[in-house]
């Protein structure tokens, strides 16, 4: 009769043990293991620990034994397996992985597994099970550009320093305008979903006018402040200021975050920024769009509200704008940026050299 090794535990054996069987990021097998260990340390056969956590019960008894043999350690190590030794990975890994970083395919802009598998004669499972290995998706592409602006790092001190430190008495708000929104109407009834079909809408559209959206939001609180209007010249946007002139508190100082859009620059802004003592113009860097946090408030109205949207005309599309806006206003919640302007510099630098060293960076 087989006699299950008896478990003695250290505090700190334990500590561990515990800390790993609670882990969110500790790997489930790991976890499993370490239960397995602190039920037999507690005195439970095997035949109660493998019901208690629905395992097999020579299960409990490998790692039980397993653990009195090579202690915390041998919980995250797994044993070699059996099978063949995969001589035709090692022999084209190396090459599959230089054709995706270092050349394009002939007769297209990226490389699929298909393209590689015939490119160096192994199968598209091969190629699959190599890309996924070394987290390689040569499918996938994403844009980004960096600023040239002489002036980059004092415009982004000044605007982070805005999001960080805010002033007394003061109001911080992100401020731009998305232009162009088309009222689009499709030219057939959409679909509803149902079980094993999602909802359908056709793929053209009638287009029924456009509008501008002007919007500030408050850094603050997450309030937004907006108003729709048919074009977005200085005479729309000094209509807009006054708007905020109007909803903010007259005691309080304004800082208004915007872009460079010239716009914003026009001399009669300017003179009637200087009839406005209270309100201050902070400029982002340009492109840099993503240090402006009005930019994200407008992709969720877009993913959420207009893209599949069906309106018939422009007032039925500003009334959808400013019920999601109502919608947001009534349960805002404040922004809170946490990175700092030296992390963010230190970032964009990496970025500069790499494209100075290697242009296909």
């Amino acid at each position: 009769m087989r006699i299950a090794p008896q478990i003695d535990l250290s505090d700190e054996e334990r500590e561990t043990l515990v800390k790993w069987s609670r882990g969110r990021s500790t790997p489930a097998r790991v976890v499993q293991r370490a239960k397995i260990v602190l039920l037999a340390a507690d005195g439970l056969e095997n035949k109660e620990i493998a019901a208690t956590l629905g395992v097999m019960e020579r299960t409990v008894g490998r790692w039980r034994k397993r653990f009195v043999d090579g202690r915390a350690q041998a919980l995250e190590k797994d044993l070699p397996r059996g099978g063949r030794h995969a001589t035709q990975r090692e022999k084209y890994e190396s090459i599959i992985i230089k054709k995706v970083q270092e050349e394009k395919p002939e007769d297209a802009t990226h490389w699929t597994t298909r393209l590689l598998a015939e490119a160096v004669g192994v199968s598209q499972n091969l190629v699959f099970r190599v890309l996924r290995a070394n987290n390689l998706k040569p499918h996938l592409v994403k844009t980004f550009k960096i600023s040239n602006d002489p002036n980059f790092e004092e415009k982004l001190c000044d605007v982070v320093a805005l999001y960080l430190n805010p002033p007394e008495h003061a109001l911080v708000l992100s401020a731009d305008e998305k232009t162009s929104i088309q009222a689009l109407d499709r030219t057939q009834p959409e679909l509803p979903i149902k079980k094993g079909r999602c909802g359908t809408m056709t793929h053209d559209y009638k287009r029924n006018g456009t509008t501008t959206l002007f919007a500030a939001i408050d850094m603050a609180e997450g309030k937004v402040i907006s108003t729709c209007m048919d074009k977005h010249r200085h005479q729309e946007w000094i209509k807009f200021l006054n708007l905020i002139d109007q909803e903010t508190p007259a005691e309080l100082d304004i800082h208004l975050i915007v872009d460079n859009y010239a716009t914003h620059k026009h001399p009669k802004v300017k003179a009637w920024q200087k009839r406005h003592k209270r309100f201050h113009f902070h400029f982002i860097p340009t492109s840099s769009s993503w240090l402006n946090v009005i930019e994200g408030f407008f992709a969720k109205l877009t993913r959420k509200r207009l893209k599949r949207g069906v309106f018939k005309s422009v007032a039925q599309l500003k009334q959808a704008i400013t019920d999601f806006i109502n919608a947001h206003n009534k349960d805002p919640k404040p922004f809170v940026w946490t990175k700092t302007a030296e992390s963010i510099i230190e970032k964009v630098g990496r970025a500069r050299l790499a494209l100075n060293n290697d242009p296909s960076a």
